[in-house]
């Protein structure tokens, strides 16, 4: 699918890159400019202290986020959360919070995922009980991106009327959190709730809430995944041209450009069906099947990628220090997150039956 920024866009994307361009910059740094240039509340409501773009700027975003080495939880702390705030949130609850969001002094986290579980997560063990004129919430979320580092968590569990989202404060008694960081360097919690108290987002029906914001986020992740496969495509074809052997460039070896070429029909096909994902929804079409479609191909293609770039580098791509080894150990995370190509493999193969057969 072809796409085509418009002149705002473009300055996006550009503002972006030549801010992630600096390699002396620290995360904390970034998250700051983030803010500064309103970057983080980019897909709130103006009115919530916003800037109201949609998914294709958030799209641009990402995708940059993803091609620089730098490692910013703009997703997993301000747009994913955000887009549950704004979602299911009152209009008290999105004044007090949303701005803050936006302007980085306050770093959400959303804590669904549970231990020994896979995508799609259809019940919660997590429960909410009312007390009176509170809530208690128990139970054990993992893993919670960026949950150690949170100032306040958004969390989902069962009520007697069905999935509700509640907010915590970390710092309450009953809060259990270890943090530790994954192999890609992004950060990650195991969390305990104790009877903790919570306050109410949307106590009750919150199911189609956390659809919606979880289709955003793998439009997301999806453009992130894309942004990093141009770069390590990028990388892999400028070695192919400067290292050499037996006195001759490796791109005189015709089944490493073939290799080469193919890595880039793998993007090529990554790209269009992130764009894909990413105008459904400005479309305002919330469909798990679009986000899903997207989500396998471009799964399969940073696997490729990956391995090949891997491959293509010999020796020097297997160590941690190395570009192509960080940019590869980002895209199998962003493969695992949110349901892997298998996952979602499986979820389009269970609705095969709801569609016609089509002669031709």
């Amino acid at each position: 699918m072809h796409f085509e920024p418009t002149a705002e866009q473009t300055m996006l994307r550009d503002t972006v890159s030549d801010v992630l361009a600096d390699p002396a910059r620290a995360s904390e740094d970034l998250w700051t400019t983030f803010a500064d240039l309103g970057l983080l509340g980019l897909t709130f409501p103006e009115a919530d202290g916003g800037q109201g773009a949609g998914p294709i700027e958030a799209m641009i975003v990402m995708s940059e986020l993803g091609a620089g080495p730098a490692r910013v939880p703009v997703l997993d702390c301000a747009y994913l959360p955000g887009s549950l705030l704004v979602e299911a949130a009152s209009p008290a609850q999105r004044g007090e919070l949303l701005p803050k969001v936006a302007a980085g002094e306050l770093r959400l986290a959303f804590a669904h995922e549970e231990p020994c579980t896979r995508w799609p997560l259809r019940s919660l063990a997590t429960a909410a009980v009312r007390h009176g004129g509170s809530w208690r919430v128990s139970g054990h979320k993992s893993p919670v991106l960026y949950g150690g580092e949170a100032d306040l968590l958004v969390v989902s569990a069962t009520g007697a009327d069905g999935i509700g989202l509640f907010l915590v404060d970390p710092a309450e008694a009953g809060v259990t959190r270890h943090a530790s960081t994954t192999h890609d360097g992004m950060r990650v919690a195991d969390i305990v709730f104790d009877q903790v108290c919570a306050e109410p987002l949307a106590p009750r029906g919150a199911e189609a809430a956390i659809e919606a914001a979880q289709v955003a986020a793998q439009a997301a992740l999806c453009a992130e995944a894309v942004g990093a496969m141009t770069e390590t495509v990028r990388i892999t074809a400028e070695f192919l041209c400067t290292r050499r052997q037996f006195g001759v460039p490796l791109r005189t070896f015709q089944a490493l450009t073939h290799r080469a070429a193919d890595m880039h029909i793998a993007v090529s096909l990554a790209h269009g069906m992130s764009v894909y994902a990413s105008t459904a929804l400005a479309d305002g079409l919330i469909d798990q099947t679009v986000a899903s479609r997207a989500k396998l191909r471009v799964g399969r293609s940073a696997r490729f990628v990956g391995q090949s770039a891997v491959q293509l580098h010999g020796g020097i791509g297997m160590t941690k220090e190395h570009p192509i080894s960080q940019y590869f150990a980002r895209l199998t995370a962003i493969e695992q997150t949110l349901g892997n190509a298998d996952d979602h493999l499986r979820f389009l193969m269970e609705r095969v039956a709801e569609y016609d057969l089509v002669d031709l």
